[in-house]
């Protein structure tokens, strides 16, 4: 079934609130079978809201709007939905008992206004709010389905998972796998699989770039979980063949925590100096449960002075090639191994911008220092952006530099 999302609240014009109701829906909708064509998102108008209701009619088979379920004037969705299929809009006893007892239970007083929450559209079925006073509905037309969902993030997901979605649910199921890649671009990765992307019906492949990363999506669709994973699992094996150096991980898994994954497994240690990236490598690791087991300290050592008293950084390494060089970077990996005594060390020194830059060392150039009991090594970047996104390209390929470099001692 073709589905379609409109969003209703001048707010979301104004970006004043973050539109999370779409992503919800597109997810759960995938969930059950249903493809999300289009969003819409329309302020608290009557003629807009009209105008996207009258198109969304033409062109999807299912039709959820969100919000303007309140008790104010502009709350209007309720009644332009009606006018649009000619509908009457009747007081629902029943409802109106409801709202009445959620504001006896609070101790507060119902307000005149609040009765306009009470009126449904005819030959409709109500979906219970078990949070809020605004009630939402299902509206079978002709051979459509119009639901009508309040709002606010919290009553639109309860009332969307405990009462729409048993009613809208397609006898068959989606399924997806995400093959997440680091050290490759978007567009290199694309060429790599191009027949597979040019020539899919089911699964269907999508790449996403995110920042230092694609991750490539297949999905299935089939009318049991059996076939859906078959399907998928023999697209995974294809695409693996021509890209698996560059896989980390799978599905939800970041690449720090492939990386803690490995140290856990093997009992070892890290520990990782920092200079560029101002201690937010040691931050995005330490947001991962149970990171203790394996992470033994985080240094920022920011100036020179910092480098050589913490790591025992040569002050003539500095003088000779600076403080963003592969020599600098290996002898932080290797002062911080050394005192330390773990089983990895990893740097950073770069420089992120937007000032500091010249033509033999541009803004965006980063060594990452990789020091274990085996040797060290530093691997040189040149990422583009801005000074935040250089520091989280940074981090991530830290984490990326880390595992690879243990994957290799495995060998």
């Amino acid at each position: 079934m073709k589905a379609e999302i409109i969003n209703v609240g001048t707010e979301l014009l104004l970006g004043s609130t973050l539109n999370t109701n779409a992503q919800f829906l597109s997810q759960r909708l995938a969930e059950l079978g249903e493809e999300v064509y289009f969003h819409t998102v329309v302020g608290d108008n009557r003629g807009r809201l009209k105008d996207a209701l009258n198109l969304a009619l033409k062109r999807s088979q299912l039709i959820i709007l969100t919000g303007g379920l309140g008790p104010t004037q502009d709350d209007l969705t309720k009644e332009v939905v009606c006018e649009t299929l000619n509908l009457k809009l009747n007081l629902n006893k029943e409802v109106l008992n409801e709202i009445k007892r959620y504001f006896n239970k609070l101790h507060r007083e119902m307000s005149e206004n609040n009765i306009k929450q009470a009126y449904i559209p005819e030959n409709s079925i109500v979906l219970k709010n078990d949070i809020g006073t605004a009630p939402g509905v299902l509206v079978n037309w002709n051979d459509k389905k119009i639901a009508i969902l309040p709002g606010p993030p919290n009553e639109m997901k309860t009332m969307f998972n405990k009462y729409l979605s048993p009613l809208i649910k397609e006898n068959y199921i989606i399924k997806s796998k995400t093959l997440k890649t680091i050290g490759i671009s978007e567009s290199t990765l694309e060429l790599m699989i191009k027949d597979f992307i040019d020539s899919q019906t089911n699964p269907t492949i999508a790449t996403y770039v995110k920042e230092g990363q694609v991750d490539v999506k297949i999905t299935a669709k089939e009318e049991n979980k059996e076939n859906s994973d078959d399907l998928i699992n023999d697209m995974v094996e294809k695409v693996e063949k021509r890209i698996g150096k560059y896989i980390y991980s799978y599905d939800d898994e970041t690449i720090e925590e492939a990386l803690y994954k490995i140290l856990k497994d093997r009992g070892f240690k890290i520990a990782f100096c920092e200079s560029c990236t101002g201690g937010l490598v040691s931050g995005r690791f330490t947001k991962i449960p149970g990171v203790s087991q394996v992470f033994d300290r985080g240094i920022v050592t920011y100036s020179n002075r910092a480098k050589v008293e913490e790591l025992n950084v040569k002050e003539d390494t500095l003088r000779k090639y600076g403080a963003v060089s592969e020599e600098t970077a290996i002898e932080m990996a290797e002062g911080l191994l050394k005192k330390s005594n773990v089983d990895i060390a990893l740097s950073t020194t770069g420089i992120a911008g937007p000032d500091g830059g010249s033509e033999e060392k541009p803004v965006g150039l980063v060594y990452i220092g990789v020091a274990t009991k085996e040797g060290s090594h530093a691997v040189k970047f040149t990422f583009p952006g801005n000074r935040i996104s250089i520091q989280n390209r940074t981090a991530t390929m830290v984490f990326d530099e880390g595992r690879k470099c243990l994957l290799k001692l495995n060998n």
